[in-house]
């Protein structure tokens, strides 16, 4: 079974990859445009890391040396260990051809992760925190094509790999009788349509991203379970005064399917959402949150920023409960490493609901 898996993993990547060198094909090696590339030790944290070292490259680049309209192609790569002993690889991007004919968006990715696990729902108690470990070989691609007017429509390819998955036999995991702890595979297609009339790849000072998608995960395509994954990313950036810049995001993630399993289950909290949350501090089959960020450059590469959201969890499409809402906040640094690309580091400090709360280090903005 593992072997049929492999095979059909190869299958699936080549397919996408050969997809994606035909498009490329398009565009002649010799007008691609290079702007910028940066190589940097990178020191890094968060509530779930701790701090991470490690080094990373960053490179931004027109596929056009004549298209000034098209927004800037990307590609940035990541070795980080932490003290926490987890480590990640993680090469990711995105890839805008001339006019934005076509847009790709990709993800590849190995983690070696200890993790914490609190169980599953919205009612987790502090005292349930349990230890696990896992690896992780993960593959995202998303292929958008572009339908005129700022509107797009795509498909997508996720695989996942979950291998030595080490927890406490008898204790939450067992108890909760959670999917896919013993290790899984799962491989899935989807189709998007996405409206975006953003103009920078990185912080966006205006515009509109709305993105409606599913992928669906099915034994046909070599998955240990079937299960459809649904999610609705809305995102709108206001230029209030002068550089100052007031980012909205709501984000619906919802899981159909009675088997869904570990490392697919909605997680609440991050980095990118909820900040000041342990990232699957509280997990289930779907999450509903909403933000907002108010971003103030100041002197030269040094701007400041301030944030909120509040949010949950649910284990059905509909069962969501004002009662039952978690909030954070908090306030962050940004330093541009790249001004004119609008690539930023970001310090964040979240603070959430019952004694919750974070620092975070990273390159790029939450949202």
């Amino acid at each position: 079974m593992i072997k049929q898996r492999f095979i059909l993993f190869i299958f699936l990547f080549s397919l996408l990859f050969f997809c994606t060198i035909s498009l490329s094909a398009q565009v002649p090696i010799d007008s691609l445009k290079l702007n910028h590339i940066q190589v940097f030790p990178i020191i890094a944290r968060s509530v779930e890391t701790d701090w991470s070292f490690g080094a990373a490259a960053s490179a931004t680049f027109h596929l056009s040396k004549t298209d000034t309209v098209t927004r800037t192609s990307n590609i940035q790569a990541l070795v980080l260990y932490s003290l926490k002993k987890q480590l990640v690889v993680a090469v990711n991007g995105a890839a805008y051809w001339p006019k934005e004919k076509y847009i790709a968006n990709y993800q590849l990715s190995y983690s070696s992760f200890p993790d914490k696990f609190w169980g599953l729902g919205r009612n987790a108690p502090d005292s349930n925190q349990e230890s696990y470990s896992f690896q992780q070989y993960y593959v995202y691609l998303h292929m958008l094509r572009n339908l005129g007017n700022n509107f797009f429509v795509g498909g997508l390819l996720e695989i996942q790999q979950l291998i030595k998955v080490d927890y406490l036999h008898g204790g939450l995991f067992d108890k909760e009788n959670v999917t896919g702890r013993n290790g899984y595979f799962i491989s899935g297609l989807g189709a998007s349509l996405t409206y975006d009339d953003r103009k920078d790849a990185f912080a966006p000072n205006k515009g509109t991203f709305v993105q409606v998608y599913f992928n669906h995960f099915n034994k046909i395509l070599g998955s240990t379970y079937n299960y459809t994954n649904l999610v609705v990313d809305a995102r709108k950036y206001f230029r209030v005064y002068k550089e100052q810049v007031l980012a909205l995001q709501l984000y619906n993630f919802t899981n159909v399917g009675d088997s869904v399993p570990l490392r697919s289950l909605a997680t609440f909290g991050g980095s990118g959402s909820m900040r000041g949350f342990y990232d699957g501090r509280y997990r289930d089959k779907n999450q509903l949150v909403v933000q907002a960020e108010y971003r103030i450059p100041l002197i030269k590469r040094v701007g400041v920023t301030f944030f909120g959201s509040f949010g949950d969890i649910s284990h059905t499409m509909f069962d969501y409960s004002l009662n039952s809402l978690k909030y954070a906040y908090g306030a962050g640094l940004r330093f541009a490493i790249n001004k004119s690309e609008k690539l930023n580091l970001r310090l964040d400090y979240g603070i959430g609901q019952n004694k919750n709360d974070g620092l975070y280090f990273q390159l790029g903005e939450a949202f």
